[in-house]
């Protein structure tokens, strides 16, 4: 970096002041050029080739945060050139103390707002709603994921998963993993990007000329500071595509995407509970990847496995109903969010976790299937079909289809429609299928309109088995409300979805939120009073469940901590009773009682970080003290460890029990491609420990060699075993061929 970054003062005397960036503002829209070049440049975050000098810098950045509409506080340029197979982005983030950016971990997609980061935002169809989203921090990672809808999950958070999110079927996938090249550098002026994102990587329309949507945003971490190019108001993310600028892009090559990533496995297994021997597991597979057009892909899989994808995290559950995991598996990432319908966390009226997932979470072998997904005639189509083997005891060999067209409308609107369907292979009497259709209603830009309805076919329930919902939002800088309606009929049932709860409902949500800043509070970035209102009643009218929150003093510090007292009130009705424990029976009856909760965080980018949830106070009909502590020790870039203490101490009229959950992490990473991750668990409620240990060197979206070992014990604490359970250790290679790489 030290020929560019001594590099602009020297260029400027020669040949003058440098272009005057093509970011010019007018009308608030900015638009930029990427010119073609016939030298590409090296990607390896020096910024010193030849190919940038020419090229108009996007400056003028405007920040987010803390201080919306300010400009950002140290000089930031970004370049954008093309050599016709791939786009180049290069990013200056100067600054004038150089020792306090801070670096961040080396873990791909890690949270970009505990470091300084850059980011980009590609909207290839100009749609305003749907992108590709690269990034990276000084630790030079690779972070990327596919926007849709704006980034608007509109999930509803679940009783016992506070803050949950809504993976990959939400507004944001963040496990899709794209091919591409990050490199970064630093020195006494600041800190340097240079990114190289081939076409293929991506999905566009036809046309050698093209205009995208494009933004791009800094964080500065210590100042807690995010500034854009094209700005984004406060209550807004970069997800706001509508708020983008554009991207003038020429000589886009047309040729077709086509890889192949076969792997091979192998590796010794045994389940203690049905085999007296460990058995040896070896096998190989394949995925395929092809561009019928440049907006539309064919994937192909065959044998699937995935093998080398992190094991679910276990959690503590004191509620009636079942737990939401998200979708962690390469084959069903890529555009999943044109997949999904409903409303996430409640009603997922197609959850892919259904497929090569049994209900207690072992998987069931993928035999292959097929899924083309991307864009015809301005519609965004997706068409998904698997085939999974019999498990003997468990559940047939399965057929499972689902098919999705949305269209994307002026005003941040769309709509869609969706069919989904399994049948069994040996039994045309054994399936499901479920159509449905949603839409968005954009007004200006504060208020939201979406909305649902679904029918679902099943033998044998001949009840209501119909659903839908509608909500409505109003979001500005200083307030945040929206208003909710969920229906389901008591034989709604989309077997490939998920339910938060079966048997029907009507759900009511009112969340009312104020955003208050004073300018004069250095150390305060927000103070956001708020209550909300959430109740279930079954199709007869019965009152199930309520919770109101009331939170009236939560508090976000400038250097990104968080503080929040707050008092909740609950009612559950049982029309049957409830086991919440081996020993503990709840009876028929309707339970009333107040809790009071504590959210507290403190610095999430320090080298130690502490976040800490408690309830404390009467449950059902007796008392509840507990919660639940993360710690988190980072050693600079390469070493992060947590430990995760969750325990609840509940004393009811019918027994008294307690639930104890510890988790471990520990990740070295030597580069942000090659690291060594573990994760122990011990559940007292699961009375199981589980240790899952991996080693991982990367080559390109997700593949490499993997070496992992997991093991499975009965246990009565975390080092406190009473028999295995399950053990094995994998080895696996998979490698992308192809073009673009």
């Amino acid at each position: 970096m030290a020929l560019f970054a001594a590099a602009v003062s020297p260029l400027v005397a020669q040949n003058g002041p440098p272009p005057q960036a093509s970011g010019t503002r007018t009308d608030g829209a900015r638009t930029a050029t990427a010119p073609v070049v016939s030298q590409k440049p090296v990607v390896d975050g020096r910024l010193d080739d030849p190919a940038w000098r020419d090229v108009a810098p996007l400056s003028d950045f405007v920040q987010r945060e803390l201080h919306e509409g300010q400009p950002v506080t140290e000089r930031t340029e970004v370049r954008i050139l093309s050599d016709g197979e791939a786009i180049y982005v290069g990013a200056w983030m100067y600054d004038r103390e150089p020792h306090a950016i801070v670096t961040g971990e080396k873990v791909r997609d890690v949270a970009l707002e505990n470091s300084d980061y850059v980011a980009l935002i590609f909207d290839t169809y100009l749609d305003r709603q749907n992108g590709f989203m690269f990034a990276t921090t000084p630790a030079g990672i690779e972070y990327d994921g596919q926007v849709a809808k704006e980034g608007e999950g509109g999930g509803v958070q679940q009783t016992g998963q506070n803050r949950a999110t809504s993976g990959s079927m939400g507004g944001f996938n963040i496990n899709w993993d794209g091919s591409w090249t990050v490199r970064t550098s630093s020195d006494s002026l600041g800190w340097y990007a240079e990114f190289r994102i081939p076409y293929s990587t991506l999905r566009y329309a036809g046309g050698d000329r093209q205009t995208w949507g494009l933004n791009v945003a800094r964080g500065i971490r210590r100042k807690n500071e995010d500034a854009y190019w094209s700005f984004i108001p406060r209550q807004f993310s970069i997800y706001r595509l509508s708020r983008a600028g554009t991207l003038q892009l020429t000589k886009i090559p047309s040729q077709r995407l086509a890889t192949v990533t076969p792997y091979v496995l192998s590796g010794t297994e045994r389940n203690f509970a049905v085999s007296a021997t460990a058995r040896n597991n070896n096998q190989a597979g394949a995925d395929v990847k092809y561009g019928l057009t440049p907006s539309l892909t064919l994937d192909l899989t065959y044998n699937t496995d995935f093998a080398q994808v992190e094991v679910d995290e276990q959690r503590t559950n004191l509620t009636r109903f079942p737990l939401f995991f998200p979708e962690k598996r390469p084959f069903f990432l890529e555009n999943a969010g044109s997949f999904s319908a409903g409303t996430p966390q409640a009603v997922d009226l197609f959850f892919s976790r259904r497929i090569g997932i049994d209900t207690l979470g072992r998987p069931v072998p993928i035999h292959g299937g097929g899924r083309v997904s991307g864009r015809v005639a301005g519609l965004t189509v997706g068409a998904l079909g698997i085939v999974t083997e019999e498990v003997v005891g468990a559940q047939p060999s399965n057929a499972y289809s689902v098919a999705r067209v949305t269209r994307e409308l002026p005003s941040r609107s769309r709509f869609g429609v969706i069919a989904v369907n399994r049948t069994a292979i040996d039994s045309s009497a054994s399936h499901n299928t479920t159509y449905g259709m949603d839409g968005r209603l954009g007004v200006g830009e504060a208020v939201t309109f979406d909305g649902w309805a679904a029918q679902s076919v099943t033998p044998n329930r001949n009840g209501d088995a119909f659903g839908y919902s509608v909500r409505g939002a109003y979001q500005t800088a200083n307030s945040s409300h929206s208003a909710r309606i969920i229906q389901l009929g008591e034989d709604f049932n989309p077997e490939v979805g998920f339910l938060n709860r079966t048997g029907g409902y009507r759900y009511y949500e009112l969340l009312l939120m104020r955003l208050v800043r004073n300018p004069n509070l250095h150390w305060l970035k927000e103070w956001n009073p708020h209550t909300s209102l959430r109740n279930f009643y079954l199709p007869d009218g019965y009152f199930s469940s309520g919770w109101l929150h009331i939170d009236m003093s939560e508090v976000t510090f400038a250097d990104g901590g968080r503080f929040g007292p707050e008092l909740n009130f609950y009612h559950e009705g049982l029309r049957q009773p409830f086991a919440i424990a081996s020993n503990v029976t709840l009876p028929v009856g309707e339970y009333n009682y107040p809790s009071l909760g504590l959210d507290w965080q403190t610095n999430p980018s320090a080298p130690f970080s502490v976040v800490v949830r408690g309830d404390f106070g009467p449950f059902y009909n007796g008392r509840r003290n507990g919660g639940q502590t993360t710690l988190t020790l980072r050693h600079g870039a390469a070493l992060s460890s947590s430990l995760l203490l969750d325990y609840n101490n509940v004393h009811l009229a019918q027994g008294d029990f307690e639930r104890r959950l510890i988790g471990t992490r520990v990740a070295y990473f030597f580069t942000p491609r090659i690291f060594v991750q573990s994760l122990l668990q011990y559940s007292n409620q699961a009375q199981a420990f589980s240790a899952n240990a991996r080693f991982g060197w990367l080559s390109t979206a997700g593949t490499g060699l993997f070496i992992v070992l997991n093991d499975g014990e009965q246990a009565d604490g975390l080092f406190s075993w009473r028999q295995p359970q399950s053990r094995s250790l994998i080895v696996k290679y998979a490698r992308q061929f192809g073009a673009g790489n």
